[in-house]
């Protein structure tokens, strides 16, 4: 049941990482005075700014994961009493 639970919690950490992520990531692209509708894989859209998208894009989604699934984790070993299955045995595996 747990491993049930965790993958929900996972799930759903997930799914918000990426919307805090999308909105993130349109907010910064708009400050910078950008059109936020550019497509990086239009070959009409300069590289420079195809990448520079692609990179805050990429590091706004692994930030937000991040953070999201580290919460999701914190509130499922502070309900289970223990971390999910998949991180203790990645503990136990760096002990060992």
């Amino acid at each position: 049941m747990g491993g049930m639970v965790w993958k929900a919690l996972a799930a759903g950490a997930a799914v918000v990482a990426g919307l805090v992520a999308n909105k993130s990531v349109t907010a910064i692209w708009s400050k910078a005075g950008k059109d936020e509708n550019v497509d990086p894989q239009n070959p009409n859209t300069p590289l420079g700014e195809a990448l520079a998208l692609a990179a805050v894009s990429a590091l706004a989604a692994a930030v937000a994961k991040t953070f999201f699934t580290r919460k999701a984790a914190q509130y499922y070993a502070n309900s289970a009493g223990h971390l999910p299955e998949p991180m203790r045995k990645k503990e136990e595996e760096a002990r060992a």
